[in-house]
Parts: C-alpha cells; sequence; structure tokens
C-alpha cells in the first residue's frame, strides 16, 4: 500500500538535525532503513517539499533530505558564492558525514540540476576507479535539465536582472503568493497552509534578501550546459523523468526536450499536474518511483 503523509512544518523540524558545512548550520532529516535515497529539494522552496512522500519512502529507503545552504531551515549568510557547484559538494559533505557511500537520488527544480552535478561527477570518478558516493539511479521530477527548455517565470527573470536585490527586499507574502500559485496544475493548487509554510521557509532567517543570490543558477545552467546535459547523455547509471506537463516552466516542453536529446528516455507524464508532482499528485509520483526503482534494488 502506498502511504502519503502531510506534516507540519514545526513536526518536520522537531525531526530533524544539523551539520555543519563551511561552518554554516545546515538542516536535515534522516528517516528510514534500507538503501539510502537522497532527496534533493527545488528553488525557492526546502526539504519540507517531500513531506508527503515521506511515509512510503521511509518505508523502504533510509532517505536523506535537506535544507541547501540559502534555503528554508539552514543558514543564508549574506555574502556567499552560492552555486550549484557548491550546493553538490554540501550534499557529498553531508553522505560522508553519515557514512552514505552508495545512493539512489529523487530531485526536482533546482535539485535536478544538483543531481546532474553529482552524476558528472560520478561518472568521471567511475572512469578514474574512485566512484564515490555511487549513485545507484536518479529519479528527476520537473526542473531545468535543459536550458534552453526552462522557461524563467517573471519574478525570475526579475531577480535576476540588475534589479533583483531591490525586488527580493521588497519580496512579500502577497507577492510570494501570486508568483507561486500558477506553477501548479489547474486542478491542483496549492493550500492556504501549503503557501504558508512555502512562504515561511523562503522567508526564514531574512530568506528574501538573498534571492538574488540564489537565482544565479539560471546563469550558471547555461554556462555549465555542455558538462550536465553531456552527464545526462553518456551515463550508463539508470534514470528516470516524472513531468507534470501542466508546468509553464518545465513541464511538457521540458519532456518533449528530454525524449529528443537522452538515449532511451524513461518519460512519465502525470497528466493536469504542474510544477510541484510531489505535493500535487504524490501518491502518483510514489507509484512511478516506486516502479522506476523496485528493480534496481538488493534482492
Amino acid at each position: 500500500m502506498i502511504r502519503v503523509a502531510n506534516v507540519r512544518l514545526d513536526e518536520w523540524q522537531r525531526g530533524g538535525a544539523r551539520f555543519d558545512y563551511r561552518g554554516q548550520p545546515i538542516f536535515y532529516r534522516i528517516d528510514g532503513s534500507g538503501p539510502a535515497l537522497l532527496c534533493i529539494h527545488g528553488f525557492p522552496t526546502a526539504s519540507w517539499d517531500w513531506h508527503k512522500l515521506w511515509p512510503g519512502l521511509t518505508a523502504r529507503f533510509r532517505v536523506v533530505a535537506a535544507d541547501m545552504i540559502g534555503f528554508g531551515l539552514s543558514a543564508k549568510p549574506r555574502r556567499y558564492d552560492y552555486s550549484i557547484r557548491d550546493q553538490a559538494t554540501l550534499q557529498e559533505a553531508l553522505l560522508a558525514a553519515l557514512g552514505i557511500a552508495d545512493v539512489h537520488v529523487l530531485a526536482h527544480d533546482y535539485g535536478v540540476t544538483v543531481a546532474q552535478e553529482l552524476l558528472a561527477r560520478h561518472d568521471e570518478r567511475q572512469a578514474a576507479g574512485t566512484p564515490t558516493p555511487r549513485l545507484h539511479s536518479i529519479c528527476f521530477l520537473n526542473g531545468g535539465l535543459f536550458p534552453e527548455a526552462h522557461r524563467a517565470r517573471r519574478a525570475q527573470q526579475l531577480l535576476h536582472s540588475p534589479l533583483g536585490p531591490l525586488l527580493g527586499r521588497l519580496m512579500s507574502e502577497r507577492r510570494f503568493r501570486q508568483s507561486f500559485v500558477p506553477i501548479f496544475g489547474p486542478r491542483t493548487p496549492p493550500s492556504d497552509d501549503e503557501l504558508a509554510t512555502a512562504w515561511t521557509l523562503v522567508a526564514h532567517n531574512d530568506g528574501q534578501r538573498i534571492a538574488h543570490r540564489l537565482i544565479r543558477y539560471i546563469a550558471e545552467r547555461r554556462a555549465s550546459r555542455e558538462r550536465w546535459v553531456g552527464a545526462l547523455q553518456r551515463t550508463g547509471v539508470p534514470l528516470r523523468f516524472i513531468n507534470g506537463p501542466a508546468d509553464p516552466v518545465s513541464g511538457a516542453h521540458a519532456a518533449a526536450r528530454y525524449r529528443e536529446l537522452v538515449p532511451h528516455p524513461d518519460v512519465v507524464l502525470l497528466d493536469g499536474i504542474g510544477h510541484y508532482p510531489q505535493l500535487e499528485a504524490p501518491e502518483r509520483v510514489l507509484e512511478a518511483y516506486l516502479e522506476f526503482v523496485t528493480p534496481l534494488l538488493p534482492r
């Protein structure tokens, strides 16, 4: 039986721990037993995005999910060189601290690019004979796997412009809600509680004031396209792309691009679902994910 749940943010926080990364406290959750599964969240939210999948995942895996630096309940230093590569190093540091050398990955949005960097490193290390941590599979949810297929929203474009620092300071819960709701499917909008929690995660430690620094990932994706798309095309690690096609940012058009560029593409479309499949249709995501990963697990 596939299990999903609703977990309040205060409950989520109480079940977590912290580790030190470059002198900064990073919040993470680890629960369950079995093969290790690393869940990587998206922009602009946090590990809480996985809470509906948590019971179903932790029943089968030892699941690890961190709030990356600059996000959620983790540190948000004002003067910090935020980058995808650094976030990948953070994930590797957390796995090392937990003694995890073999892992499956489930990633969403910004997190899919972090996973692509982990994949590129894995395959480089494998070629050199030192594949640690070893990736056994990666499953992507909606995200900018291909910069040419990423349709940034107006709010993201402005944050990425010279106006970004000012817009971050002026960001309010009302403006956040106005920009956040349209990326969900028309029949699966976020609840008022989900919107309030998402804003709390963004605003924690004045996170809105560094949004213009975090959004630099858009340019980083373009600059590193050959490395990160090439990793998808060359790897032997099993991949699946679970996509909410109603997403205006990385929906059906991103799935079509995946089919064009990735050899032997494994794509699952969740009709009517938008940018946050794990919140909008958790049962369907769990079903599609477990169908993919179960044959890859030790018997």
